[in-house]
């Protein structure tokens, strides 16, 4: 997967996952939006969302839970040793 996609993470403002899955992207390099359930709940009626967070890469679903740093490392094609 190209790292210049377009990444969206889709979550509640009070998810606990959120924060540490951004950390996880940023580490990567990896250029993403936040969009909140409370302010576009349509974008998670439209997926079939339930839970929080989120990965959106390109309009798809990627992720529906919090994935590893080691599975978005090997989904973006990013080498353990590159950052």
């Amino acid at each position: 997967m190209n790292p210049n996609n377009n990444v969206v993470i889709l979550a509640t403002r009070s998810c606990q996952h959120r924060p540490v899955l951004e950390k996880y992207l940023k580490h990567l390099g990896i250029e993403y939006q936040v969009k909140y359930f409370e302010n576009h709940p349509e974008k998670f009626e439209q997926l079939g969302l339930r839970h929080s967070p989120n990965l959106i890469v390109d309009g798809e679903v990627v992720f529906k839970d919090m994935p590893s740093l080691q599975t978005l490392r090997q989904t973006f094609g990013k080498a353990t040793d590159e950052t």
